[in-house]
């Protein structure tokens, strides 16, 4: 018995649908401003961001703070841009 491989699916732009909400993790020191900072990268990105959504996780030793912001996403752009800002800002340490 002979079977056929099925063909690959065809490749798609992006796995996310627009808009959409979507989380990113920010970890930087914990120092003041931290938390002011992404949200004003946020409220750039996305000005319907909502600060309540935030949250706040800190490292095992106190000294990082983990930022976990839900922005609504219109865009593949919009997205790459917002991680290119976030990533190259002097507190910020990582974006996942």
């Amino acid at each position: 018995m002979h079977t056929t491989p099925t063909p690959p699916a065809p490749r798609q732009e992006s796995l996310i649908e627009y808009p959409s909400q979507f989380p990113i993790k920010v970890m930087g020191e914990k120092v003041d401003g931290l938390v002011h900072a992404i949200t004003q990268v946020a409220h750039a990105f996305d000005p319907t961001f909502d600060p309540s959504t935030i949250e706040l996780r800190e490292s095992k030793g106190g000294k990082y703070l983990g930022v976990t912001i839900t922005i609504t996403a219109t865009s593949r752009e919009q997205l790459d841009e917002l991680y290119r800002t976030l990533s190259t800002h002097p507190m910020v340490k990582v974006v996942l």
